[in-house]
Formats: C-alpha cells, sequence, structure tokens
C-alpha cells in the first residue's frame, strides 16, 4: 500500500518534473541569448540610451493596462504559495521577458533572476489548469518553478533547488517538495547546456590555509556585506515609494525615470553601473575596485527597479557583492578573489536570506576549496541584514526572526 503510493509520487513528479524543467529551460535559454544581443547591441550603439525613457513609457503603459495583476512579480508567486487563490496568469512570463530585455537594451541597471524565476513559476503553474492538483501540490509545483528559474538562469542546479525551497522555508515548506525542486533544476539545468548559450563562469586561483586567524577576517568581512544589503533592500523599495507617492500615473515613473537615468550615464562618461555589469563583476576578482563602485551600482539599480522597470535584483547583488569586497581587500588579509567571491554570494544571501543556498552557490561557482570561508561570510550577512530583503513578502521566523523581534521590542520599551 505504502510503496504503491510512493511510486505514484515519483512518477507523477517525475513527468510533472520533465515538462517543467524542460519548459523552463527553454525559456531561460532564449531569454539568456536575448539578453546577450540587446547588451551588446546596447554597448555597440550608446546612444540608445536616451530612448531609455520611452522604452520605459511602454513597459509602464504594458503593465497598466494588461499586467495589473501581475506586477508585483515574484511577491505574486510568494503570496500565491502562502494563500494559494489563483492560477498565476500566463500574461505574467510575456510581459517580464520583454519588460526586462527592453530594460536592458536600453540602459536600465538590472539583473536577470527576478524574470527567470518568474517565467518558471508561471510556465509551473499553468500546469495546474490541465491536471487535478491539491493546493499542496499547486505550493510544491510553484517550488518547481522558482527552482527551474533560478538553476537554469545561473547554471547551478544544487543552490536553485535549494534557494526554491530556502526562501520559502518559514512559508510552513512540505517537505515532499524536496525530490521535485531538486529534480526540476537539474533538468532545467541541462536543458540550457544543451542549447548555444554560455553562463559566466568565475575562479578564485588562490585559497588560503583555513586558520583562526584567516576565519576570524571572514566572520569581520560578513558584516559589511550583510549591511550592505539591507542598504540595497532599503534602498530599492525606498525608491518605489518615493515614485508610487509623487507620480501618480505609473506609466509616467519609468518614463520620468528613465529620463534622469540616461542623463546621469551622459554626464559621468560610463556605461559601467547600468545593466548586468558582468565585466564590472569579473574585474573584481583581478583587480581592487574603489569604494564608489558598489555605492553607484545600489544606486542606479535601486533607481530603475524603483521607477518601475523590468528585471531581477540578483546579479546587481552579485555586482555589488563582488566590488565591495574587492574593495575590503585594501584592508583585509585575504586574497582579492577570496573576498571578491565571498561578496559575491554574502551580499545576496543577506538580501534574500538564504545562506544555505548562496553557500552551495560559492561552491558551485568557485570550488569547494572556499566553502568554508564563503559559508562564514553568507552566515554573517544574513544575520547583519535585517528582516527587510528585497522580496517584501517573504515571511522571516527562526532564530534571526525571533532576534530583531526582541531587539525592536527592547528598543522600544527603552524609549
Amino acid at each position: 500500500m505504502y510503496s504503491d503510493i510512493a511510486s505514484k509520487f515519483l512518477i507523477k513528479w517525475l513527468v510533472l518534473a520533465f515538462f517543467i524543467g524542460a519548459l523552463s529551460g527553454l525559456a531561460s535559454g532564449f531569454f539568456l541569448y536575448s539578453l546577450e544581443f540587446v547588451t551588446n547591441f546596447r554597448e555597440g550603439n550608446n546612444w540608445i540610451i536616451w530612448l531609455l525613457p520611452f522604452g520605459g513609457l511602454i513597459i509602464g503603459y504594458g503593465y497598466h493596462v494588461y499586467g495589473k495583476e501581475v506586477v508585483k512579480g515574484n511577491n505574486l508567486i510568494f503570496e500565491e504559495y502562502a494563500e494559494p487563490k489563483k492560477c498565476i496568469p500566463f500574461k505574467m512570463m510575456p510581459l517580464v521577458l520583454f519588460g526586462t530585455l527592453i530594460t536592458h537594451l536600453f540602459g536600465g541597471s538590472a539583473g536577470r533572476e527576478g524574470t527567470a524565476v518568474q517565467m518558471g513559476a508561471t510556465i509551473a503553474d499553468q500546469f495546474t489548469k490541465w491536471f487535478p492538483l491539491s493546493n499542496e501540490d499547486r505550493k510544491i509545483i510553484l517550488i518547481c518553478g522558482i527552482s527551474a528559474g533560478f538553476a537554469s538562469v545561473f547554471g547551478t542546479p544544487l543552490a536553485g533547488a535549494i534557494f526554491a525551497i530556502e526562501v520559502l522555508f518559514f512559508s510552513k515548506i512540505n517537505y515532499k517538495s524536496i525530490y521535485p525542486s531538486f529534480l526540476v533544476a537539474y533538468i532545467a539545468y541541462f536543458t540550457v547546456e544543451f542549447l548555444p548559450v554560455h553562463h559566466t563562469y568565475y575562479t578564485i586561483s588562490f585559497v588560503p590555509n583555513i586558520s583562526l586567524q584567516n576565519l576570524f577576517w571572514a566572520f569581520l568581512v560578513g558584516i559589511p556585506f550583510g549591511l550592505t544589503a539591507m542598504l540595497f533592500s532599503r534602498t530599492t523599495h525606498w525608491w518605489g515609494e518615493i515614485f508610487s507617492k509623487y507620480i501618480v500615473f505609473p506609466p509616467l515613473r519609468p518614463f520620468l525615470g528613465g529620463i534622469i537615468i540616461a542623463v546621469a550615464v551622459f554626464f559621468m562618461g560610463t556605461t559601467k553601473f547600468i545593466g548586468l555589469g558582468i565585466p564590472t563583476i569579473l574585474d573584481s576578482f583581478e583587480t581592487k575596485q574603489l569604494v564608489y563602485v558598489f555605492l553607484l551600482k545600489i544606486l542606479f539599480t535601486g533607481f530603475t527597479l524603483g521607477a518601475g522597470f523590468k528585471g531581477g535584483e540578483v546579479t546587481p547583488l552579485f555586482f555589488v557583492g563582488a566590488t565591495l569586497g574587492s574593495f575590503l581587500s585594501l584592508y583585509i588579509p585575504l586574497p582579492t578573489a577570496l573576498l571578491a567571491g565571498m561578496g559575491f554570494v554574502a551580499v545576496f544571501s543577506g538580501a534574500t536570506h538564504t545562506p544555505i543556498a548562496c553557500t552551495v552557490m560559492g561552491m558551485e561557482l568557485f570550488g569547494l576549496e572556499c566553502g568554508l570561508f564563503i559559508g562564514i561570510a553568507c552566515l554573517v550577512s544574513y544575520l547583519f541584514s535585517g528582516t527587510i530583503g528585497i522580496y517584501s513578502t517573504q515571511i522571516i521566523g527562526g532564530v534571526k526572526g525571533d532576534i530583531y523581534k526582541k531587539f525592536k521590542k527592547t528598543t522600544f520599551e527603552n524609549l
């Protein structure tokens, strides 16, 4: 009896994971190819940045007229997971896909994770229309969509599977979701591997010996990584509130925001702080960066996303973390590449409250040798990043949630 139930469960999710993973992988492959194309076109034709306001107007108008139900993006996915109500409209996928491509084509500062996760979750949730699935199954479906999108866009299947579970952990995760999450992550990952697209690879050539002194430095740098993650999250939310408060008509927000970004890029004379910023991330592993680099990326990304442009936050978080770690190598006696790699994933850990997934991601990207250094930095960053992350509807609990609740209570009582 029990073996029959288990067999049916395994077969059902094997079939669903195959289709969700393959379709999400194909969608991510198309997205990555298109993103590389529009980025190369913009870098070869910088005049196009002056069209950013009109690109923003197209995005804003499209969501205002056709996408009011899906404008919340990743937060809509988290809401549907916490309280399942209705299937995510398929329109979310084309809107976020083309909105992100327009953002990058014309010079906004954004990432790609949010787009891939939304596409994956949208594709996955459509299966609830075609199969008789319970609310419990639908939650697993959404986890599969997040896992497939993350794993395929970054080329990190282990981290993608864990991220999908960990980011929703305090929303009462069902342990039945572990098998489908890992399965779909690898299917999506290998689907992209078969396509003519390439992920970015990073190298840490030297990892120092594990000693109390070196581990102390790893602990210490986790603090500024966490505080920077908090600054990034709060800046993005703050700009969103400012635009919403003072510009009533939504399509005008990215239009006016686009004008300001285009003028800023023109007077700065560099495109370093727009787009994904992959060249600067790679350079951070070899060349010590200056302090203003990560701060300007926070400003540009928060302003871009707050104005209503589309894309993710994660690659900008990689940029911020890598350049901050590279800058700290001026003062911290650890290799520049190691500190850049630690910051790369640790700032992401603090902003998404996912230290386990980020540690695994660091080992997938940089090698097992730096795992302990990365793990310490990710954990400390997670603890020092506060309870407000890039996902406003994410539920924060556990030890961290308890610590901040007690801190707030004690602070207000003393006042």
